[in-house]
């Protein structure tokens, strides 16, 4: 697609040619945590096996994290300074981009190796459970090794994107799941691997992403990648790492929350009792826990995806002036995150047992007791979690990574972790600690909103006195 198009043609045309094979990357990004998850509970590990995946969850957030900081960043940069008609420092971006991906993972990488055991332990994973200990670090071995292909294929997906080729983007994630799925079963059952099978499986869909997305970077359209193009400048290194940096923040908010919420199962899961009387203990909060986040995951995978597929729209207008169609596409994209928000909300209230089924049915009525109450109550307000995060990637697309940043912060850290921890401590219980997720989730949502319009003011006024002039 000519880039001149961003400028000129229908917005929700734009939107929908972006969005879709966007929203069909993100969310098959998600699938290869969620697919382990159902492959594992069907299998002998069972609750053992998806409490340990949730453990080790947190650090490929991590990785994620980082992918998303150097490559959001290095895509809003490059789509800025296109939209500008500097094409030099467009390409400069993707080259310093890249370049902090592959330092990013290989720092990773060394550090997960060398810290393994403090890692595991401060993410959950408790040596009493003894086997779920050591389902873990069996995932966690295989994961780790694969992290450079991870951080660098999901890394530069937003810069293929953005280079005006979102389906080739999607084709690259599609194919890493695709085969993830496909090599899930005949690891863990066929060659009965188990937990160990499904990371391994995992590494190799990454590993596809990664050389499909390697491949794209020799016919890349807007930007080429050169000695020149990959040799640091610190001007765009910042710029790039400041317009990432909220998404780097919503992805350690979800490590934060997941850290503390282990860990307070760990603390009051034998004290919270069941209908029946017996206790919820520790395997059955952890990995119940986990499946509610990897559910979440998808469908707030969606939303970042419909966010995402308007960021070239933005930061396209943004450099060339064109305010009144930044507005109408953040608009339009607020609206859609949060009709997807309410679907999802209504599937969680209304059937919680079918989705929990999914991930296995052989784990006891306890299990299910609290899957149930998980999937209500901790999902709960997911209507306005996506209306938070959709408004801080556009806040993020608009430029304004400050009040991006401090929104991804009030969700998950400012509300959240404080709530999270005051409740556990008042009820004592794993059950009641849930509703934290509600409380948060509504006073971040009134506090995106505001943010969302005191931007608008403020291009409004900006773009008015550059008329005057």
């Amino acid at each position: 697609m000519d880039s001149s198009a961003l400028a000129t043609e229908n917005i929700r045309k734009l939107i929908r040619r972006f969005a879709v094979p966007c929203c069909i990357s993100m969310v098959v990004a998600a699938l290869y945590n969620i697919v382990d998850q159902v492959y594992i509970g069907w299998s002998n590990a069972g609750a053992y096996g998806n409490a340990a995946t949730n453990i080790v969850y947190p650090f490929t957030v991590i990785a994620l994290g980082l992918a998303l900081l150097a490559g959001d960043g290095a895509a809003a940069s490059f789509s800025l300074f296109l939209g500008a008609g500097e094409k030099k420092k467009a390409s400069r971006c993707v080259g310093n981009g890249l370049l902090m991906l592959i330092l990013f993972s290989v720092l990773l990488l060394a550090a997960g190796l060398i810290l393994k055991d403090p890692i595991l332990r401060l993410f959950g994973a408790t040596p009493a459970e003894e086997l779920c200990y050591q389902y873990a670090n069996d995932y966690y071995f295989w994961i780790c090794l694969g992290i450079p292909f991870y951080i660098i294929g999901q890394g530069m997906n937003a810069s293929i994107r953005a280079d005006g080729s979102p389906r080739f983007a999607m084709a690259a994630t599609l194919a890493g799941s695709i085969a993830n799925i496909i090599l899930d079963p005949v690891f863990i059952f066929a060659l009965d691997m188990e937990v160990e099978g499904a990371a391994i499986a995992t590494v190799i869909g990454q590993l596809v992403t990664f050389v499909m997305t390697v491949i794209y970077l020799t016919r890349s359209r807007s930007f080429k990648v050169s000695r020149e193009s990959i040799r640091p400048e610190g001007v765009i290194i910042r710029k790039e790492l400041g317009l990432g940096l909220a998404s780097l923040i919503i992805q350690l908010s979800i490590v934060a929350i997941m850290t503390v919420a282990n860990n307070l199962v760990g603390r009051y899961g034998y004290e919270t009792l069941s209908s029946s009387g017996e206790p919820f203990g520790i395997v059955t909060p952890l990995a119940v826990i986990g499946i509610c986040m990897k559910v979440f995951g998808i469908v707030i995978s969606v939303v970042i995806g419909v966010s995402l597929g308007g960021q070239p729209i933005i930061g396209y207008n943004m450099g060339a002036g064109n305010l009144a169609r930044v507005r109408e596409t953040c608009l339009t994209i607020v609206v859609l995150d949060l009709i997807i928000g309410l679907i999802a909300m209504a599937l969680f209230e209304l059937c919680p047992y079918q989705i929990v089924s999914i991930f296995g049915t052989n784990n006891g009525p306890v299990y299910q007791e609290y899957a149930v109450l998980c999937m209500r109550i901790f999902l709960g307000g997911i209507a306005c979690t996506c209306l938070v995060k959709s408004i801080s990637i556009l806040l993020q697309s608009m430029g304004n990574s400050f009040k991006s940043t401090l929104l991804a912060l009030s969700r998950d850290v400012i509300f959240f972790i404080p709530a999270i921890i005051l409740l556990a401590s008042l009820t004592g219980s794993v059950v009641g600690m849930l509703w934290s997720a509600v409380i948060a989730d509504i006073l971040a949502a009134v506090t995106g909103i505001l943010l969302l319009f005191s931007e608008f003011r403020k291009l409004q006024k900006s773009h008015g006195r550059e008329e005057d002039l």
